[in-house]
């Protein structure tokens, strides 16, 4: 699998000459392994001037980045729906396929740390908040009937558990290094796994939705969600028995524990030693 790319193109808390906002192009390499060295991924970054806030301009930052790369990614994922249009149109025309997605777990640390750091230093800052544009969301799809798994269950592993993932076996997979989202490796990890004979299917699908969270809604009862793309909401489960409603509680009370990581995992049976699917999660607080 080659590289994948994270990217956000915004405007940023610094005002010009001309006291308007500057915009910047943010681009990162996706980690897609726990073994992954987080120092080695590749990053980008370019200030535009407000005039030149265009798909053209972005389509040629991309080449650029590509350029300095060495190779073009195999896909380009971005968080912020209200450059949905302009985002896309400038990967397609540099000839990459970009797709919403909350899984940008780098970018979200690096955007941080320039808010932080780096913006605070620049001519022209402007201090206090640089809101993003809040959208509505869709309400949550029931599963397409064949992909319901016949059982699931609330588990947990260990970080040091989760860092053996390179060694098991899985046919669908993305990870990320634990040091990323900074907890140790006695961190108690939440997951949930999924049984099904259709799980190579099930696995297949999930794959293909740029996963995103697992997270536990009480808006309309108690429900299991599986956040994919910028916005999309799926119900794995709608959660009634008073044992698993205390799971479900202990699942979110671990996630924050651990700063937001969790997993899923999608076998054929409980006693499989194999996986269909195993994808490393975490839930972070976008801009």
């Amino acid at each position: 699998m080659g590289s994948i790319w994270e990217l956000d193109f915004y405007s940023r808390p610094i005002l010009d000459a001309n006291q308007k906002k500057v915009w910047e192009v943010l681009i990162c390499e996706s980690p897609t392994d726990v073994r992954t060295n987080t120092d080695t991924l590749f990053r980008f970054a370019k200030y535009c001037p407000n005039t030149e806030v265009n798909s053209v301009w972005l389509k040629t930052a991309i080449q650029e980045a590509i350029s300095k790369a060495g190779e073009a990614p195999n896909k380009i994922r971005f968080f912020r729906r209200q450059m949905n249009n302009m985002i896309i149109k400038g990967a397609e025309d540099a000839g990459i396929q970009a797709m919403p997605s909350r899984r940008i777990l780098v970018l979200h640390q690096w955007l941080r740390q320039r808010i932080e750091e780096v913006y605070p230093q620049e001519p022209g800052y402007q201090g206090g908040t640089n809101p993003s544009v809040r959208l509505d969301s869709p309400l949550p799809q029931r599963l397409p009937d064949a992909l319901e798994g016949q059982k699931w269950v609330f588990v947990s592993l260990t970080a040091a558990e989760l860092a053996e993932m390179p060694e098991w076996d899985i046919a669908f997979t993305e990870a990320f290094p634990l040091d990323l989202a900074q907890i140790s490796p006695q961190t108690r990890i939440p997951g949930v796994l999924i049984f099904s004979p259709r799980a190579l299917p099930i696995a297949g699908w999930m794959s293909g939705l740029e996963l995103g969270f697992l997270r536990v809604d009480t808006s309309q009862g108690t429900r299991l969600l599986l956040e994919t793309g910028a916005t999309e909401s799926w119900i794995l489960a709608n959660i009634k028995n008073p044992n698993t409603l205390g799971e479900a509680k202990g699942f979110e009370a671990a996630k924050q524990k651990a700063n937001g990581v969790h997993f899923i995992g999608v076998q054929s049976d409980p006693q499989a030693e194999s996986f269909a699917g195993f994808w490393l999660l975490q839930e972070v607080g976008l801009p």
